[in-house]
């Protein structure tokens, strides 16, 4: 059986169902849940029928699927209950089926054509991942930086599709310093920075076209009916001169970095900024960035420790200073 789109998020639902041990899911309660989430991510989706449903069923269930330990118990008279008989078990769980393998390896083959076009330099990398992961043999040679365990993860296909559909959304939001609030919210850009992801879009109760969401304080998404604004901001321009998501209000400075000889070389090879100026000098290597300063640029600039030093604006290196400081005065005590 292939397993497009359609059937992955038809699988996927299922599986959230299976899973969940606070509710009795019975046959029309899965068929609701699958069609529902079929229609959300596709207005135009006239969802599936119950023999689409046993199918997919047995499919899970089959070793061709994902082997899923789906049980059944009588439910209020004659009715079934549909559950997983190891509660731990998910699909997310499961390793790649032989069908999945099969397409990954047909999607791998499909990119090589466009390897190395312009606008195509990504495809390298994940070439290379695709590769790593199916190209035969068991042992693994290459690792990529990934946050498997970020809180927040399962809300970016739901933030994504709102933004692509141009859905209005109401958001409950836990900040870590505040109280639990709920806003109305019209999604416009993700951005992920960090090991971090954050939603930008209009908080339509203040009028802040720009407010920021870190998808990790999210608690819950619920679609509205509202009609959807769309943005006039031109979001890459936007970070276009900040490091990181939080951009503060204030002026485009100059600023300017010495590294010392030691560290010169990694700051050549990785850019701090595409803004970034530099030229090697006999005490160490000058930078000079054009930024707006955020609390990112200070993390970023404490992280070099002792192998940095700000010399201009005055105001952002007594703030670095400050810190450092402060940073003493941990050890100190």
């Amino acid at each position: 059986m292939s397993i497009n789109k359609n059937a992955l998020l038809r699988y996927l639902t299922l599986d959230r169902c299976f899973r969940n041990t606070g509710r009795v899911y019975i046959f029309d309660d899965l068929l609701h849940e699958v069609n529902e989430a079929l229609l959300e991510d596709d207005p135009r989706s006239s969802g599936i029928n119950t023999r689409q449903l046993r199918s997919d069923i047995r499919f899970m269930r089959s070793e061709a699927g994902y082997d899923a330990p789906i049980e059944t118990r009588i439910y209020r008279g004659k009715q079934r209950a549909y559950f997983y008989s190891t509660p731990e078990f998910s699909i997310h769980n499961s390793p790649m089926t032989e069908t999945e393998a099969k397409q990954f390896k047909g999607a791998l083959e499909l990119l090589q054509r466009f390897s190395g076009g312009p606008g195509f330099e990504w495809v390298d990398e994940i070439n290379v991942m695709l590769k790593n992961k199916f190209g035969g043999g068991d042992e693994k040679v290459i690792s990529f930086e990934s946050n498997f365990d970020y809180t927040g993860k399962e809300f970016i296909t739901p933030l994504f599709n709102a933004i692509v559909q141009k859905k209005v959304l109401s958001v409950h939001y836990a900040p870590f310093n505040g109280e639990p609030f709920t806003l109305t919210f019209h999604p416009h850009y993700l951005k992920q920075y960090n090991g971090r992801w954050f939603v930008f879009g209009l908080n339509e109760q203040i009028g802040v076209p720009t407010w920021n969401i870190a998808l990790d304080r999210i608690q819950e998404l619920t679609p509205l009916t509202d009609a959807y604004i769309p943005s006039t901001i031109d979001w890459e321009y936007y970070f276009s001169d900040i490091v990181g998501v939080t951009r503060l209000a204030g002026e485009l400075v100059q600023i300017e970095l010495l590294f010392s000889p030691q560290r010169a070389k990694y700051v050549l090879t990785k850019p701090l900024h595409e803004s970034q100026w530099h030229q090697l000098r006999e005490e160490g290597l000058f930078v000079r960035l054009k930024l707006v300063p955020n609390p990112e640029l200070e993390q970023l600039i404490l992280s070099f420790g002792e192998d940095v030093k700000v010399l201009k604006p005055e105001s952002l290196a007594t703030r670095i200073s400050a810190r450092a400081q402060a940073m003493v005065g941990l050890y100190e005590s």
